[in-house]
């Protein structure tokens, strides 16, 4: 079973953060130029919520809010739900459906160590079904 260690190891450990007394345009903007649909609000150097396009179109658009005027803290999501590197792809398969998130952070004890998306599982997991078939079909046909 893939866990996420080994996701993290092969897509890379970069997480992009945001501080709670940011604006929110600072952080859709952010988003849009590192090409990531989750901040991680960070605060004294900890973790304390995360901020996605979701909470943006929901807590901000349909509310009538300004983006250069919202804070961060006013819409971020509390409290964290994270992952751990040696927790499987569908143990986090499982979190993520049963808490509708589509992003975990990757947390190793206090420390911030990486994220994973929604997309990343799938990818995961089609990667694992492919090869399970190649070698299903290798076997039938040797």
């Amino acid at each position: 079973m893939t866990t996420v260690q080994y996701l993290l190891d092969e897509k890379g450990h970069d997480v992009w953060s945001i501080r709670p007394d940011d604006s929110v345009f600072d952080a859709i903007q952010m988003m849009a130029e590192k090409d990531v649909g989750a901040l991680v609000v960070i605060q004294n150097g900890k973790p304390v919520g995360i901020f996605t396009e979701r909470d943006y179109a929901r807590d901000v658009i349909l509310k009538g809010k300004s983006s250069p005027r919202t804070r961060v803290r006013e819409i971020m999501a509390t409290p964290i739900i994270y992952a751990r590197p040696e927790q499987t792809v569908e143990e986090c398969m499982a979190v993520m459906t049963e808490t509708r998130v589509r992003h975990l952070p990757v947390m190793q004890g206090e420390r911030l160590v990486g994220m994973i998306s929604m997309g990343d599982l799938v990818k995961s997991i089609i990667a694992d079904q492919k090869f399970t078939i190649e070698q299903l079909v290798h076997y039938i046909s040797g």
